[in-house]
């Protein structure tokens, strides 16, 4: 059984040898553990500090978002045979002697999928700020009600784990995060999902944090992820919700104006709501039609997914599969090899001698 820690970090060269240190590489279970550390384009020397610590380096360029970082050091495990990756930030506030405790339920396969929870036990809940604590609450509502009314109690902890199954299945599109994305695709293919309760940092020791820096930008930056994610995997209930909303009060409208014309022979002064109830109607029963072509092709995508996850088991789990061999920093301080979208196209590479080559053609003639 081997374990890959992925490590996303921007400028963290006062924490990022100590959250390498801290990894178990002793765990009931697990022969093998490694440190991948996908450095997000940082100024000061993070990079350095996390090799001479014994991880290896993935450096990336132009920030392209914390889902795109996620992404890459998820892939690179998987290129290093991992059986369960775990991802953990490289600030400090989450302890990485706790990663024992998270990949538990993966072992005893009794998850696919499992989050830390820093609210699930009061005793371990984190101080932080009052409006960052009830905007987790209202985005966890967010995701139960997508999911169907689950009770999951944090949806935007970055320390979690994933077996090689869910690592296989997950499919994310977000480049801002990927942390709610990610509980929405999986719970969608039915894949068991459970929560540990570990006491964590609230507050940040070194720095700011690029994600929760600006509740704004993180809510209108999160929120049409949600949305497309919900879109992509509920088209019915997405549509037809919003269906619902226009067409429901169009109908109940024309309803009454209906009556007022029968009791009072005239439709004064409600005249006016004749054509809005019929607008309100017909884009209703648009929506609703959408929502039927919407399912039929989130069947289409299911069919698509299935014959992605197939490709991907077979890349990953090929003896063949090209291991990826991670460059010093100093020979190449911009290597970025393939990611998540680009990596299903690559063939299973394997070098033929030329002598073999020779012998082939040879033969042939």
């Amino acid at each position: 059984m081997k374990l890959v820690v992925t490590i996303p970090a921007l400028n963290e060269e006062k924490t990022i040898a100590q959250v390498i240190a801290a990894v178990p590489r002793r765990i009931p279970g697990v022969s093998e553990t490694e440190v991948i550390v996908v450095n997000d384009g940082s100024t000061d020397r993070t990079a350095e500090v996390a090799e001479r610590a014994g991880a290896m380096v993935v450096n990336l360029t132009g920030r392209p978002g914390l889902g795109y970082v996620f992404r890459t050091g998820l892939e690179r495990a998987m290129r290093r045979g991992a059986d369960v990756i775990v991802n953990i930030d490289g600030d400090g506030q989450f302890n990485a002697a706790d990663i024992a405790k998270l990949v538990l339920p993966l072992l005893n396969d009794e998850a696919d999928f499992v989050t830390c929870s820093r609210f699930a036990n009061p005793e371990f809940h984190p101080e932080m700020p009052t409006v960052k604590y009830w905007g987790n609450r209202v985005v966890t509502g967010m995701i139960n009600w997508v999911c169907g009314g689950t009770d999951f109690t944090d949806v935007s902890c970055g320390f979690r784990a994933f077996n090689r199954e869910a690592a296989y299945r997950l499919t994310l599109f977000g480049r801002f995060t990927y942390t709610q994305e990610t509980f929405i695709d999986l719970f969608s293919k039915g894949l068991r999902i459970a929560e540990v309760p570990l006491r964590v940092r609230g507050v940040r020791e070194h720095g700011k944090s690029r994600v929760a820096s600006n509740l704004w930008k993180y809510a209108t930056n999160s929120l049409p992820i949600i949305l497309r994610a919900m879109r992509d995997i509920q088209p019915l209930k997405f549509f037809g919700g919003i269906g619902a909303l226009l067409g429901i009060p169009g109908i109940l409208t024309g309803a009454f104006v209906t009556v007022w014309y029968l009791k009072r022979h005239h439709t004064t002064p409600f005249t006016q709501l004749i054509p809005i109830s019929g607008a309100l109607v017909i884009l209703g029963f648009m929506l609703f039609v959408l929502a039927l072509l919407a399912d039929m092709l989130a069947r289409h995508r299911r069919i698509s997914e299935e014959l992605l996850y197939l490709g991907r088991r077979k890349i990953y789990s090929s003896r063949r599969t090209l291991k990826v061999s991670l460059p010093p920093a100093a020979e190449e301080p911009h290597g970025v090899g393939p990611t998540l979208h680009d990596s299903w196209s690559l063939p299973v590479m394997k070098v033929i001698p030329q002598e073999e080559t020779e012998h082939a053609e040879a033969a042939r003639r």
